[in-house]
C-alpha cells in the first residue's frame, strides 16, 4: 500500500518534478515510511510507501530496471507475486528484491499490457519505458485502488488522491454538473470516469490506458465479471465457500502481521472463521461502537463477541465517545478524495486511527452485500420483467426522483435530463445480465461498489497508513457469485447462498441476526454540535457564493434537520451538508 502521483508531458517540455513533489505531502498517510521522486524527460513520478512486502530499501519507490529500460510506481498488493517470480526466473528474468513491485516489471517486460491479466491483487500503477516513451495506466479489476487523472493540452497527471493533484496546481475546479446529478441522485456516487471536479477525472476499474509521447492513448477493458448463468457448479454454497476460503488465505501474504476488523456481521465473521480454519493462532480482531443517540444503538459489540470468543481471538472493542466523534468528522471529510456520505466512513476513520497503534493489515468484510444480494433493493426486483428493470431499480435505490431536484437544487445547476436514469438505462441495456437481479448487481458490482464502500474502506483505513485488504473481491469469487443464480442469492433475506456456506463454520447466532451497518448515530440522528457545524458549512461565504441548493430547502432541512430522507433512509441534510464540507476544506 502506497500513495503514488506523476506528470506526462506531450508538449516537448520536460516534465516539472516540483508539482510532482507537492503532491507527495497530501500523498503522506498513505505510505508513512518513506519518499521517492524519479524524473527523466518527459516523465516525472512520485512515490510515498507503507513497508508491506520486503521491508528493505530494495523494495522502495519508485523503482527502476535499467537493464530492461522500465520504471514503475505502484500501489496495492499482488498477492500471488512469489508464484509469479518463480515463473519469470523461468524465463530468464533474475530479481534484486522479494517485493510484488519488481514482480511487476519483470510480468510488463515478459507480457506488456496484458500482465494485468496474470495479477491476483488490488493495483493501481504507471510504468514507463525508458526507450519509446510509452507510459501505461492501469487499475484492478474492481477498482479496490484509486487513480485519479487531471489532463489540460500537452500534460496529464495522475495521483492516488484528488486533493493530490490538487496540491500540484492548474486544476479546473469548476463543479461538474452532471457528477452534480448523480451525487443527488445515485446513491451519493459519481460513476468513473467523473468526479464531481471539472478537471479531474478517475481511470475506471478494469482499466489499462497506454499513452504514446504525442498524448494520444488507448483504454481498454480488461475484465468483466459475466452475470449469466454456468453449468459447470454443482453445490453452489460448497463452490461459495472454497472460493472464499482462498481468497482470504491470499490476502495472509505479508511481511508483517495481518488482523481482521469484525463488526459482529455475517462477512467478516465469516473470514475470522475461515482463517480459524487455517490454523491462524491469535489472529487480532477489531470491533468499534459509539454512544446511543434517538434510542438508536451504536455499536454490535454483542455479535463481534460471539466471535471472538469461539475462534479465541485477539480481540479489541474501540468505545467512541462524544470527545472524539466531532473532531473525527474533520478529519474523515479530509481523508475523502471524493464526497461520501455514508456514515461508515467516520467509522472506519476512528476505527483505522486505533487499529494502526497494533496492526499495519486488516482483512475486512467488504464486498458481499454488492456480489451476493444482501441489499433492500435486490428482492423487490426478483419478479420484475428484464424490459422494466430501468424503473424498478430507480424506484428503489434512488435518492429521490429526478423531478424532486427541480425544487432543490439551484435553476443554474439543475438539468433537465434525468443523466442517472439514462446512466442506468445504457448499462442495463448491455448484452447478458438475463434478470432485473442480475443487471442490478451488474451495475452495483461495476460502479457503486467502486465509488461507494470500496473507496470508503481505501481513503479511511489508507488516511492512517492502514492496509485493508477485501477477500469478497477477489476476482475468482466475484465471478462465482455473478453467475449464481439470483434465486439463491436472494433466499433467507439476502445472501442465502453465502449463509448455507457458513453452516456449521459460522454461529447460528450471527448467520440468522437481522442485517446490520456500522452503526454511527451522531450521523443519522443530527443534533447538537453536530448539528451546527452542519448549519455553518450551509451558510459559510463559499457555500452561499456557490449557491448550489435552493435556499428555501436549505432552510426547510435545517429547520427539521432528521425528519427528510432519501429513498434508502439516508439524512438529507447531511448529504448537502457533507458536500459543503468537502469543497470548503478543499478550497474548491
Amino acid at each position: 500500500m502506497c500513495g503514488i502521483g506523476g506528470e506526462l508531458r506531450f508538449d516537448g517540455r520536460a516534465a516539472d518534478p516540483e508539482a510532482v513533489r507537492r503532491m507527495l505531502p497530501c500523498l503522506e498517510h498513505r505510505g508513512p515510511d518513506s519518499e521517492g521522486l524519479w524524473q527523466r524527460g518527459p516523465v516525472a513520478l512520485g512515490h510515498r510507501r507503507l513497508k508491506i512486502i520486503d521491508l528493505s530499501e530494495a523494495g522502495g519507490q519508485p523503482m527502476t530496471d535499467e537493464q530492461l529500460g522500465l520504471s514503475l510506481v505502484f500501489n496495492g498488493c499482488i498477492y500471488n507475486y512469489r508464484q509469479l517470480r518463480e515463473e519469470l526466473r523461468g524465463y530468464g528474468y533474475m530479481f534484486a528484491s522479494t517485493s510484488d513491485t519488481e514482480v511487476i516489471i519483470k510480468a510488463y517486460h515478459r507480457w506488456g499490457a496484458d500482465c494485468v491479466q496474470h495479477f491476483l491483487g488490488m493495483f493501481a500503477f504507471a510504468i514507463v519505458e525508458h526507450a519509446s516513451g510509452t507510459v501505461m495506466l492501469a487499475r484492478d479489476r474492481l477498482g479496490i485502488k484509486p487513480m485519479y487523472l487531471a489532463e489540460t493540452p500537452g500534460r496529464l497527471r495522475f495521483a492516488s488522491t484528488l486533493p493530490a493533484l490538487l496540491a500540484a496546481g492548474e486544476v479546473d475546479t469548476s463543479i461538474d454538473k452532471v457528477a452534480l446529478q448523480h451525487y443527488m441522485t445515485f446513491h451519493s456516487v459519481v460513476p468513473a470516469p467523473r468526479t464531481i471536479l471539472a478537471g479531474v477525472r478517475k481511470l475506471p476499474p478494469a482499466t489499462v490506458r497506454v499513452i504514446r509521447p504525442d498524448g494520444t492513448s488507448k483504454e481498454t477493458v480488461y475484465w468483466e465479471a459475466s452475470h449469466t448463468r454456468r453449468d459447470d457448479v454443482d453445490n453452489w454454497p460448497e463452490a461459495v465457500h472454497e472460493a472464499l476460503r482462498t481468497a482470504v488465505e491470499r490476502r495472509m501474504v505479508a511481511d508483517v502481521p495481518v488482523g481482521v476488523l469484525l463488526s459482529g456481521g455475517l462477512d467478516s465473521s465469516y473470514i475470522v472463521a475461515l482463517l480459524a480454519e487455517q490454523g491462524q493462532k491469535g489472529l487480532t480482531t477489531f470491533s468499534i461502537g459509539f454512544e446511543s443517540a434517538a434510542g438508536e444503538s451504536g455499536d454490535e459489540f454483542a455479535y463481534s463477541d460471539i466471535i471472538a470468543k469461539q475462534f479465541d481471538t485477539r480481540h479489541h472493542q474501540i468505545r467512541i465517545g462524544r470527545d472524539r466523534f466531532l473532531p473525527a468528522v474533520a478529519r474523515t471529510v479530509a481523508a475523502m478524495s471524493e464526497p461520501m456520505v455514508s456514515h461508515d466512513a467516520i467509522a472506519f476513520n476512528l476505527l483505522s486511527e486505533d487499529v494502526v497503534k497494533q496492526i499495519k493489515v486488516v482483512q475486512s468484510g467488504q464486498g458481499a452485500d454488492e456480489i451476493l444480494a444482501g441489499y433492500s433493493w435486490y428482492p423487490p426486483l426478483r419478479d420484475v420483467p428484464r424490459e422494466r428493470a430501468v424503473d424498478a431499480y430507480a424506484r428503489e435505490f434512488f435518492d429521490r426522483p429526478h423531478r424532486e431536484l427541480r425544487t432543490q437544487l439551484n435553476p443554474e445547476w439543475f438539468l433537465e435530463e434525468d443523466v442517472s436514469r439514462e446512466f442506468v438505462a445504457a448499462h442495463f441495456a448491455r448484452p447478458g445480465a438475463e434478470t432485473a437481479v442480475d443487471a442490478a448487481l451488474r451495475l452495483d458490482t461495476q460502479v457503486m461498489l467502486v465509488d461507494d464502500p470500496v473507496k470508503r474502506v481505501d481513503n479511511m483505513t489508507m488516511d492512517w497508513g492502514l492496509e485493508a485488504r477485501v477477500p469478497f473481491l477477489d476476482h475468482e469469487l466475484v465471478e462465482l457469485a455473478a453467475a449464481c443464480p439470483p434465486e439463491l442469492k436472494l433466499a433467507q433475506g439476502g445472501k442465502g447462498v453465502l449463509k448455507d456456506a457458513a453452516r456449521g463454520v459460522v454461529p447460528d447466532e450471527v448467520i440468522d441476526r437481522t442485517k446490520g451497518y456500522f452503526p454511527v448515530p451522531g450521523i443519522r440522528h443530527l443534533e447538537g454540535p453536530m448539528l451546527e457545524m452542519v448549519r455553518e458549512a450551509l451558510h459559510a461565504p463559499a457555500a452561499r457564493e456557490r449557491a448550489l441548493f435552493r435556499t428555501d430547502y436549505v432552510d426547510r432541512l435545517l429547520a427539521d434537520p432528521n425528519t427528510p430522507r432519501t429513498t434508502l433512509g439516508a439524512n438529507q441534510l447531511w448529504q448537502l451538508a457533507l458536500l459543503e464540507m468537502w469543497l470548503q476544506d478543499n478550497g474548491v
